[in-house]
């Protein structure tokens, strides 16, 4: 993997707005969560009931495709500004759109893990056009166990730079019975700094994990899980092998997952049956329709975003292969649909599929 220079001649030249903007949305009662179709890249935009906006990553290097649909979300949002913005890793899927977003909206604080470790990496030769991005707003190099200050949410930094939280979080620390079975899985030199959050609102929970892989997984959970249970998992690692071991999953016990895979980049099946099978998982929603999933492991299509723009006669059965990395993936360019959650502060959630329609509204079990 690589970054080009195209990318990297856009990355220096950006400037970025310096003066941040007033407030942008009105103030309600709920947490609103779009999850953004980036073609299996990650971009996840959350507006806090007070109406700041946080970002987490800005989807894949893409000629404005991704930073279009991230703004078209924002705008629905009501947002003028991305108050903070998440990178939780330098790979190009995770920081591609990151200099034509700020060329097109403005950003006031921008978070990461510090510098890039992977010289050999699709983040690879990033950190200079990065700094001149950030050069004129605010910029925090994060650690686990700092807050991410946002009114009316608790904001806190579960994973950054290969470290973890080690004091738990109020009502967890019970012993984590899924330790004893861990196998572990391979790493690369990014994924495993990526930034993680635990979000709550209220009575509602959610984490977001960025690429964090099955070790550090591990090391967050073992041998007490530091995090307790929560409602939604977000991100998934966009359902690859790499990363959604139950060692999390199932100790967490999210009742909703929220997968932002692509057509053949992620759905694995593994990770779709350590979904599946975690206790009291009740729905999972993707980004697109996953080839490498077929009918063994997909979900209905009211749970899908996006489907595949070279649909087959028939859907098949068994699921695809996975493809060698670097190789280019399906994408679609036409309208691109996002997943948006709307919490209340009792608990009560609903999630809507923007394609379709399609919501479902979970109550509260706490």
């Amino acid at each position: 993997m690589f970054v080009s220079r195209v990318f990297l001649s856009v990355l220096v030249t950006v400037a970025l707005v310096g003066t941040p903007l007033a407030a942008q949305t009105q103030a309600t009662n709920t947490l609103d969560i779009y999850l953004i179709d980036v073609e299996g890249g990650n971009a996840t935009l959350f507006i806090s009931p007070s109406g700041e906006s946080l970002l987490i990553d800005t989807g894949n290097p893409s000629d404005g495709r991704d930073a279009g649909r991230i703004i078209a979300a924002a705008e629905d949002a009501g947002v003028t500004q991305i108050d903070h913005l998440i990178t939780t890793h330098y790979h190009r899927d995770h920081i591609g759109g990151l200099a034509e977003l700020t060329e097109r909206f403005p950003v006031a604080h921008f978070i990461d893990h510090g510098p890039n470790q992977d010289p050999e990496g699709s983040g690879a030769g990033f950190e200079e056009g990065y700094k001149a991005i950030y050069a004129n707003a605010r910029h925090t190099a994060v650690r686990a166990g700092d807050m991410i200050s946002m009114t009316g949410l608790e904001l806190r930094v579960l994973t950054s730079a290969g470290e973890t939280i080690t004091t738990p979080l109020s009502g967890a620390g019970a012993a984590n019975p899924y330790c004893a079975s861990f196998k572990p899985g391979t790493n690369n030199l990014e994924d495993p700094l990526s930034v993680g959050i635990h979000l709550t609102f209220g009575e509602f929970r959610t984490v977001h994990l960025g690429d964090l892989t099955k070790n550090k997984e591990f090391e967050l959970m073992c041998p007490n899980n530091r995090l307790g249970t929560i409602d939604v998992l977000l991100g998934i690692h966009h359902g690859q092998l790499t990363s959604s071991s139950e060692v999390l999953v199932h100790a967490i016990r999210p009742r909703v997952g929220i997968m932002n895979n692509g057509t053949r980049k992620g759905g694995d099946p593994e990770v779709m049956r350590t979904l599946f099978t975690s206790p009291g998982f009740e729905d999972l929603w993707q980004a697109h329709f996953s080839l490498l999933s077929g009918q063994e492991y997909t979900v209905p299509g009211l749970f899908i975003a996006n489907m595949a723009d070279e649909q087959g006669p028939s859907m098949p059965l068994a699921p695809a292969g996975s493809v060698q990395p670097g190789t280019p993936q399906p994408a679609h360019d036409g309208e691109a649909y996002w997943i948006k959650l709307s919490a209340q502060p009792d608990g009560t959630y609903t999630v809507t599929n923007a394609r379709n329609g399609f919501s479902k509204t979970y109550t509260s079990s706490r």
